[in-house]
């Protein structure tokens, strides 16, 4: 199964303010989505080639953050399996829509490996205001509430020092709204960064065939 960005399903799961509020962001991004566009929007990421599985930055640190049910969960008890970390937040108006919509592909894809081979895992980039609860609603709303899925927040410095693994910095733009990050990122067993993906090429298959392979002690 390819990741198909579907917004119908998305607007599905909407109350009917916020389907209004997003409606023409929806419209936009799929726009984006086809021409290739969204890979020029703001993103706070370094360059793909900045990362390599010898950059040697455990990007699953002993930092414990709060996933969406409540529970303390510390990065560094992931390790042993490969991770896909992406960054969103819950009031997006549209790209952490669109990128929830191709991780759940990609576990569309995993089946019951996710959990049992691999983990994904969403980190929010608003922790002032992303609350576990909001994260967990997000994530019924998104139909992304699946066994080995975690959505985490927790104290912004504890996000930052987690982002800044990842080379990655939180900011804002002049109006006051959250620089998105643009790009998943598959973390092997030990920690380290083995591939970073754009979500404006990306594929559901190739993604879970990565993150079997990496599972397996095989190359990405």
């Amino acid at each position: 199964m390819s990741a198909t960005f579907n917004p119908r399903k998305i607007m599905s799961r909407l109350s009917s303010d916020r389907r209004r509020t997003i409606g023409c962001a929806i419209i936009l991004l799929t726009a984006m989505l086809a021409t290739g566009l969204l890979a020029s929007c703001d993103s706070n990421s370094e360059p793909l080639s900045a990362y390599t599985s010898t950059a040697n930055r455990d990007c699953l640190p002993d930092i414990s953050l709060t996933d969406q049910n409540g529970r303390k969960v510390s990065l560094a008890s992931l390790k042993g399996k490969p991770v896909l970390f992406d960054f969103i937040y819950t009031t997006c108006p549209g790209p952490c829509l669109v990128l929830t919509t191709r991780m759940k592909a990609i576990a569309d894809e995993l089946g019951p490996a996710l959990g049992s081979e691999a983990r994904f895992v969403s980190i929010s980039v608003d922790p002032e205001h992303d609350s576990p609860a909001a994260l967990r609603t997000y994530a019924k709303e998104q139909g992304a509430d699946r066994d080995g899925w975690l959505f985490l927040t927790g104290p912004p410095a504890d996000i930052d020092r987690v982002m800044a693994q990842f080379q990655l910095k939180r900011s804002r733009d002049a109006d006051g709204s959250v620089e998105h990050v643009l790009e998943f990122f598959l973390v092997g067993a030990d920690g380290n960064v083995r591939k970073q993906y754009l979500a404006s090429d990306v594929s559901a298959a190739k993604i879970a065939g990565d993150l079997r392979a990496v599972a397996n002690g095989r190359p990405a």
